[in-house]
């Protein structure tokens, strides 16, 4: 019986984990395959989805090593803000004309691939955790994540056709994310601690605020452009 819960407790912690930190990856996917043609979605989803699942498997068996890598942490916080500002970029809006229906999907896949390096290791290390070094556990914990991944993901992309204030919320999220990874990079989190705990708030705070306006701006150039070269073209038809 003793052994039994000794299983069963951290395999519902393992399951609460992948409930709360798959949603990152899940918003990402959405993020990134919502301007793919319709018939081109699904499988987006489906390799993004895999790509997740597959990065984390690789991490677990390097986990340790990695999370003692100063800067690492650095580098893809600011690799997470500058997806978080792609992916809150208007669509192209060219309707598919000169643009491959490969080269579209591929180039969500890379977005997806980048992403999921980054934000994976938090949830390696959780699942790790929660594990205890029972590598049982931290295989079921990697492969109760593939379903999250996937249905969340295809419940993000419904919703944000109906509610397009939710891209706004994603890049925020991902905005976050990145200087919340940043501020417990091993290099600094040590003097973070020590002499400034108030960037524990302020740096994700400052990625929120970075990722939406830098969005926004640019966002509103690209529109503003892109109904000017209509109007042009208008008057030349």
């Amino acid at each position: 019986m003793e052994s039994t819960t000794e299983f069963l407790v951290p395999l519902l912690q393992i399951i609460l984990i992948d409930i709360v930190l798959s949603g990152d990856n899940a918003v990402v996917i959405a993020l990134a395959c919502r301007s793919l043609p319709r018939h081109q979605q699904r499988m987006g989803i489906f390799l993004g989805a895999g790509a997740a699942v597959l990065l984390r498997l690789i991490f677990a068996a390097f986990v340790l090593y990695l999370m003692e890598v100063p800067y690492l942490k650095i580098v893809g916080g600011i690799l997470l803000f500058w997806i978080g500002y792609k992916l809150m970029l208007p669509e192209d809006g060219h309707d598919g004309e000169g643009v491959g229906s490969a080269g579209s999907l591929w180039s969500a896949i890379r977005i997806i691939l980048v992403a999921d390096a980054v934000m994976s290791l938090d949830n390696v290390v959780a699942v790790a955790a929660a594990a205890k070094g029972d590598f049982v556990l931290l295989m079921i914990g990697l492969a109760i994540s593939i379903p999250l991944v996937v249905y969340g993901s295809q419940i993000m992309m419904t919703l944000m056709g109906r509610f397009p204030i939710i891209i706004t919320l994603g890049g925020a999220l991902i905005g976050y994310i990145g200087g919340d990874i940043m501020v417990s990079d091993p290099a600094i989190v040590g003097w973070v601690n020590l002499q400034a705990p108030w960037l524990h708030i302020v740096l994700p705070a400052a990625g929120v605020a970075g990722v939406v306006l830098a969005g926004k701006i640019a966002g509103g150039r690209m529109t503003r452009r892109r109904l000017a070269a209509r109007e042009i073209q208008l008057v030349k038809d």
